[in-house]
């Protein structure tokens, strides 16, 4: 990254509206990520979706203005990544970035071997989040009592491995390619793996691939985006945003007169005609104009949970 992102004076802030696919670089936090996207648009309001730890890079979904108000469909899609794990080495954070706790020869390996061990990981599997993760405890992030020795009990959560592919490996790495239900922490994925191998594994690259429907076609770095500004383009970076329906791309979509939009804006449940009989829809006007989201009720009619103000 280059030094002058972080030196940046604050220009003048600006109404910014829909969703930036970011490719988060390497030693990098999110929420560092975020704030420098965040000057570079001039942006009022702006957060990202589902933080990436510093070691690992790949799409950062970043919200802007009333992409915001759906910020949290994107916290709970299912993700993907491509992973390299170094097996016969433990660490205490599950990545390159832990301490060493434990050293332990690798077994020898191939496809076959490889492959009845991952078909183990595969389905709806139980995981216990690391200390190392941001969940919290009493109000304090877990990866905070970690390094102050604290550790406390964690849930076992059931998570959804759909695909585990495996890429390629070596003598001591593996890389393979994951989609993942919410709430999966990959870094465990990998801990486990390196015990049931019998090594120890920890992860040493991490990249993110798609978010829900968003995928990496559509990424671009805060580099290039640093140097659009540079040469002039300051307005154009806008052309890397996404609609901010597209979060919602997989939704059904109800197309809502004018004068039914009146009520929704008031905040009354409406009949709209071919609504689906249960779940969430995108609502448009007659000009395919995003207005917000709106769920189906037991009646039929369609409330509104999330407007966008025009």
């Amino acid at each position: 990254m280059k030094n002058s992102l972080t030196l940046q004076k604050p220009a003048n802030k600006r109404s910014v509206n829909g969703v930036l696919l970011l490719d988060k670089p390497h030693g990098v936090s999110s929420n560092h990520a975020l704030q420098i996207v965040k000057r570079l648009f001039s942006a009022r309001k702006a957060g990202h979706t589902g933080s990436l730890d510093p070691l690992a890079t790949g799409l950062l979904p970043i919200c802007f203005g009333e992409a915001t108000k759906f910020s949290q469909f994107l916290l709970s899609a299912d993700k993907s990544y491509r992973v390299s794990m170094r097996l016969g080495i433990r660490t205490a954070t599950g990545d390159a970035e832990g301490a060493v706790i434990a050293q332990r020869p690798a077994p020898p390996i191939d496809l076959v071997y490889l492959e009845k061990i991952f078909d183990r990981f595969r389905g709806e599997i139980e995981q216990t989040p690391s200390m190392y993760s941001a969940l919290k405890h009493q109000g304090q992030p877990l990866y905070k009592l970690a390094r102050q020795g604290i550790t406390v009990e964690r849930e076992v959560r059931r998570i959804k491995v759909y695909r585990l592919e495996i890429l390629k490996w070596a003598e001591d790495v593996v890389q393979f390619e994951l989609h993942c239900s919410k709430g999966t922490y990959v870094r465990t994925l990998v801990d486990d793996m390196g015990e049931v191998l019998g090594c120890g594994a920890h992860v040493t690259e991490l990249r993110r691939l798609t978010v829900g429907t968003l995928g990496a076609e559509r990424m671009v770095s805060m580099d290039h985006l640093q140097t659009m500004i540079e040469a002039g383009s300051a307005e154009g970076i806008d052309q890397h945003l996404l609609p901010i329906q597209s979060v919602l791309s997989h939704w059904p979509v109800l197309s809502v007169p004018e004068s039914t939009a009146f009520y929704l804006r008031q905040g009354s449940p409406v009949v709209i005609s071919q609504a689906p009989l249960s779940g969430w829809v995108r609502l448009v006007n007659h000009q395919g104009e995003f207005l917000g989201i709106g769920e189906v009720l037991s009646d039929g009619r369609i409330a509104p949970r999330r407007l966008i103000v025009s």
